[in-house]
């Protein structure tokens, strides 16, 4: 009899195995695929040599987690390399980096650059405290000046919280890091996203990691084992028959997976509220080796690890509303990274690798390959002509290498503000089921999608908790 059984090997499931080894727990992971790391796993996509990640690639939430600062993942290998954190292309003429320096920022943004002083240096000063606040379940914040102040501008819609700014760089400075809440910009919380993916660019970069990303699956992996615990690989678990006894199951899967494989062991009341569940858009996906560095017109997109090409707010807000709507846009939202600039490890000395994706409806086998080649061209003439080989995958596909993609949607769940609180249900503590024996620590749960390990943290918490009055 295992204390502990762990389904799903992403860094939330291998989070909450970590933390409950080193509490003194018997814990097994186990996991479908044929090695771990869910959305954390790197391999040579296109050609050989040419080391991609397949989801995860950027990790600003990564480095500033306090429980990966707990774990010391860099004693393990994992080795973050920085170049810009973001370069965001209004129009041909018109690029706005983030850079580390807020002043080096503020200086790109005309007669708004005192405003965007204002807004983010209280956030960028205090991050370590917004994240202890606000990433993970709702609590009594440590200082409530802070955190009502950090709430009064992320509860707000983008919309809002760009409505003081008059420069068009910082409302779509602003607009792009909102924007990865797939959600529409005048939506209420999507101020939140802007606020803390802008503040961490400041404080903690948005970097890349040395190798691939795949490095932080196996630090954890390797923390895990030292603390007694291990995985098993190939072990798909498709009902309740393939688990071993255990006095507590913890989940890194989606409502729609658990109600698959325990729905028999939930209440009917809670079947009900998982089924209704709500899922965001889905992602169509395209990595690239590329002979060279993609020729970018404006230098101040050459050393970025991560771009956001999609114009203005309103162009951004446009897009999203479409795919809502289970539409695709014309200009659809879309993202690129550029590891190499920061780690010319992952190609062949002097080539270079590449993502980008963009939102699609959900569930979408559209290939929006042209249209993402034709945008980058657009800001890079000749990007074409230095592509060896690609890799793609539509919103689809990305659900069938990874169930917990549902319809392609790489963030666990919609956003909403309802859904940014209280995921997967309405409960006071969001990882506990109807069933006292079962868990969720998926990105489904409390603070949602990212490479953090704080979903399966605070779920080994309330599984420590359950334990100890079990044996009480």
């Amino acid at each position: 009899m295992l204390d502990a059984v762990v389904v799903g090997s992403g860094p939330n499931g291998l989070s909450a195995a970590v933390m409950l080894a080193r509490a003194g727990r018997s814990v097994l992971v186990l996991e479908g695929h044929s090695e771990p790391g869910g959305g954390v796993r790197s391999a040579e996509l296109t050609l050989p040599g040419f080391m991609h990640d397949v989801c995860s690639a950027v990790h600003p939430l990564a480095r500033a987690s306090p429980f990966f600062r707990e774990l010391g993942l860099e004693t393990k290998g994992v080795v973050w390399r920085e170049g810009t954190p973001l370069a965001h292309i209004l129009d041909e003429h018109h690029v706005v980096s983030l850079e580390r320096s807020i002043q080096k920022t503020a200086e790109q943004l005309g007669e708004d650059a005192a405003r965007y002083e204002d807004l983010l240096s209280p956030f960028v000063e205090r991050f370590d405290d917004i994240v202890r606040s606000f990433v993970g379940p709702l609590r009594f914040p440590s200082d409530i000046g802070l955190a009502l102040s950090f709430a009064r501008r992320g509860l707000r819609s983008m919309q809002s919280l760009a409505a003081p700014f008059r420069d068009a760089g910082a409302r779509g400075l602003l607009a792009g890091a909102a924007a990865h809440a797939m959600l529409p910009l005048d939506a209420p919380g999507t101020g939140a996203f802007a606020l803390i993916l802008v503040a961490a660019g400041h404080a903690v970069g948005w970097p890349v990691v040395q190798g691939g990303s795949a490095a932080i699956t196996r630090a954890l992996v390797e923390t895990l084992q030292e603390a007694g615990g291990d995985v098993r690989v190939g072990h798909l678990v498709g009902s309740v028959r393939d688990l071993p006894p255990a006095r507590a199951y913890l989940f890194d899967v989606t409502p729609r997976q658990l109600l698959t494989i325990c729905g028999e062991w939930l209440s009917p009341l809670e079947r009900k509220r998982l089924s209704r569940y709500r899922y965001g858009p889905g992602v169509f996906k395209v990595d690239w080796a590329l002979s060279d560095a993609i020729p970018w017109t404006d230098a101040r997109c050459r050393p970025a690890t991560m771009l956001h090409l999609s114009g203005t707010l309103e162009l951004m807000h446009q897009s999203e509303q479409a795919v809502s709507k289970g539409q695709l846009s014309d200009q659809p939202f879309m993202l690129l990274a550029q590891p190499c600039v920061a780690d010319p490890t992952r190609a062949p000395l002097g080539r270079h690798t590449a993502w980008a994706y963009c939102h699609v409806p959900s569930g979408s086998r559209e290939s929006l390959t042209a249209t993402l080649e034709g945008c980058i061209e657009r800001f890079a003439p000749g990007f074409r002509d230095i592509i060896l080989a690609r890799h793609t995958r539509s919103a689809a596909e990305m659900e069938e290498y990874n169930p917990n993609y549902v319809g392609g949607d790489i963030n666990g769940g919609l956003p909403t503000l309802k859904q940014l609180f209280f995921r997967p249900t309405v409960r006071w503590d969001p990882y506990r089921t109807s069933n006292p024996r079962v868990f969720l620590c998926s990105s489904s749960t409390p603070p949602g999608g990212g490479v953090h390990g704080l979903c399966g943290y605070f779920a080994a918490r309330s599984v420590l908790r359950r334990l100890a009055q079990a044996k009480d």
